[in-house]
């Protein structure tokens, strides 16, 4: 059997994990293939995405002719799967922002998708985010495709749920996983109620031997944030509230691990703050390197004001770093005042008592954070049980042409990943 993943861009920086879930699937014996929309325009550092880069298929990127002959040749011998399509297609339209155009090129990529699932052997897609790649595979399988399913992560695709058709994607889908309670409840009020029990929690996974858990160096007062430079993560915030801690804690620093849109006023807000010494802008850093900077770290930082659940929370967690954040989607799923700090997203008091916490705590403090931190993600974040129960959705789905109905998940204790419906 082999399975598809499909993402509008694929690799990025920012889906590091999205190819460690394949990569654990694969270890299980499964056949994966990689799908994209289109190619990251920027440059990957990091050697294991450049090699994925060259394993993967891109839908549209490069491949114009491709998808003009892909619609003609479904025009003549697929004219009953296009009209299967069509009402699908124009009750997306209604709902969404993008146009007519936008609509027509989902339709011909999965024209493009459903010919070159036949072709690979394809028994089954599975999309990551319930975007554009969800709705290709959606129309992929009513023009006689392959089953799929998709994982929903936010926080873009729920803030944008009123355009997104949530519930045809759902209806159609074999199943969908949410990554974190809170996008289960979001992803269950979208759906109807007939397709509810579709939607099952499977939260994303480390691979936990590549992050040994490392003693904090008690002379360390490096704060470690991580993720793409925009306003959605509150990078805008942490200038101000270092100039406010700098005198207290004169050695401190905060290296910036992305880049982005928000570069250009977070360098603007760290030269008004005059804090260049101690707020560094690294761009970004291959996975090693960015778990040497955690292991190097007092604590992870990340003052966001919308996230799905982020992956480097887990990463900082499972290198026993506490992690300061905010109170927002799936974070306080995993973060407590056990395992950091949360503060309210904007809050420049909270973050600088936040901070000013972290930079104090004595050794001791920190070290059992620490280890409940590791805890958590090694029972709830262990990438080895998330590809079980990936594996077992993906054999129900494509097991007699059932569409995953009765998906009910058989993991024991703390582990187990939820029907949502439960």
């Amino acid at each position: 059997m082999k399975i598809a993943y499909l993402l509008n861009t694929y690799p990025i920086p920012s889906t590091t994990f999205i190819r460690g879930e394949i990569e654990a699937l694969e270890d299980l014996g499964l056949r994966i293939g990689r799908l994209s929309v289109r190619r990251f325009g920027g440059t990957l550092v990091d050697r294991s995405d450049q090699s994925e880069m060259e394993s993967t298929h891109y839908l549209l990127s490069g491949n114009a002719t491709g998808l003009f002959v892909a619609f003609g040749r479904e025009i003549l011998i697929n004219p009953r799967g296009l009209l299967r399509a069509l009402p699908a297609l124009q009750q997306m339209r209604r709902k969404a922002y993008s146009g007519f155009v936008h609509h027509i090129a989902y339709l011909m990529q999965a024209c493009y998708l459903r010919q070159e699932a036949r072709r690979q052997g394809i028994a089954h897609v599975h999309a990551h985010f319930g975007t554009n790649p969800a709705a290709v595979a959606l129309l992929s399988k009513l023009l006689g495709g392959p089953s799929y399913s998709f994982t929903s992560h936010g926080p873009d695709e729920f803030t944008d749920a009123a355009y997104l058709s949530f519930d045809l994607k759902i209806k159609h889908a074999a199943f969908v996983v949410a990554i974190s309670d809170y996008c289960s409840s979001l992803l269950t009020s979208l759906s109807d109620a007939a397709d509810a029990h579709k939607v099952v929690i499977a939260r994303c996974g480390l691979k936990l031997e590549d992050f040994a858990p490392t003693p904090i160096a008690r002379d360390q007062n490096t704060l470690v944030c991580i993720g793409r430079l925009c306003q959605q993560k509150g990078q805008i915030h942490i200038p101000a509230a270092v100039a406010a801690l700098r005198a207290e804690f004169p050695d401190m620093k905060v290296v910036l691990v992305g880049d982005g849109e928000s570069r250009a006023e977070i360098e603007a807000e760290i030269a008004r703050h005059d804090v260049g010494a101690q707020v560094i802008l690294r761009g970004w850093s291959s996975n090693d390197e960015v778990r040497q900077l955690l292991k190097q770290s007092r604590a992870m930082l990340l003052p966001s004001y919308a996230e799905g659940l982020p992956v480097a929370i887990m990463e900082a967690l499972a290198l026993t770093r506490p992690v300061i954040s905010t109170t927002i989607a799936g974070i306080p799923e995993l973060v407590d005042e056990e395992c950091g700090w949360l503060v309210e997203p904007g809050n420049h008091q909270q973050l600088v008592a936040a901070m000013r916490s972290a930079l104090a705590a004595p050794a001791d403090v920190l070290e059992r954070m620490g280890k409940i931190g590791r805890q958590r993600v090694e029972r709830l974040h262990d990438r080895k049980l998330l590809a079980l129960e990936l594996q077992r959705l993906f054999m129900e789905a494509t097991s007699n042409g059932r569409d995953g109905s009765s998906a009910q998940s058989t993991l024991p204790g703390n582990a187990r990943l939820q029907p949502a419906t439960e």
